[in-house]
């Protein structure tokens, strides 16, 4: 991007607090952006060259959205829990393996797309935050959820294409959790905790592609309790 594009779109979000540099070819941030610190609300550096997100992401304080999609990013930096007010992540299509424990600072967060990347244990760091309503952390490399997903807060978990044969019957104790996708991962039917099904809040439950068919989840305590709640739910939909 050249300096004259670059000096116009930095123009428009000290007035709108929205900056969107995709498809840049950027792997750092201009000293431009210095301009930005203490007004800029969303940025969307998706589809750039970062392989390294630089620590100066922490002097935008009142960032709300963040979208650092499609790029190369192999870590986040542990400075990312200082966006305090951050409410949507998005860093789907990157490189990253593991996450900094920072993100459980991150209270008002409410979206977070870790989709498509490397990641091998259960992003425990978003469990206790609140307001988290959507958790996609699908096409990863997850072989287990651990007892502790029951603080988790989420309405909807996205665990598809993963690499997931052990469910922790905890899962059930999650709130607020209603929406869960567990499609093509290697579970068998018996990996399927009962409980879900018998004593939880989970009223769409998808497990197309694993190591059994779905029509058999019907063969498990507790399918009656949970088709009763996947009715009531289709009935207000309508």
């Amino acid at each position: 991007m050249g300096n004259s594009g670059l000096k116009q779109h930095i123009e428009t979000a000290q007035k709108t607090g929205v900056l969107k540099l995709s498809q840049g070819k950027l792997n750092e941030f201009p000293p431009a952006f210095k301009q930005l610190e203490g007004s800029l609300r969303t940025l969307d550096i998706s589809d750039n060259k970062f392989v390294i997100l630089p620590n100066e992401i922490s002097r935008f304080m009142q960032l709300r959205h963040l979208n650092l999609s499609k790029n190369k990013l192999a870590k986040i930096p542990d400075c990312i829990g200082a966006l305090t007010k951050l409410e949507t992540f998005n860093a789907s299509h990157n490189n990253l393996s593991s996450l900094p424990r920072t993100f459980s600072n991150l209270i008002h967060l409410k979206q977070v797309n870790l989709s498509d990347n490397h990641i091998k244990d259960f992003p425990l760091m978003f469990c206790g935050l609140k307001h988290l309503d959507v958790l996609d952390i699908s096409r990863n490399e997850i072989v287990a959820i651990p007892s502790e997903v029951s603080a988790l807060n989420v309405t909807e978990l996205n665990l598809n294409q993963n690499q997931i044969s052990q469910i922790s019957s905890q899962i059930a104790d999650c709130p607020r959790l209603k929406t869960l996708r567990l499609e093509e991962n290697c579970l068998q039917l018996t990996a399927i905790p009962t409980r879900i099904l018998l004593d939880s809040k989970v009223s769409n439950l998808s497990v197309d592609g694993n190591l059994f068919e779905s029509k058999q989840l019907s063969d498990l305590p507790g399918y009656e309790a949970y088709m009763d709640r996947f009715t009531a739910v289709k009935k207000k939909m309508f």
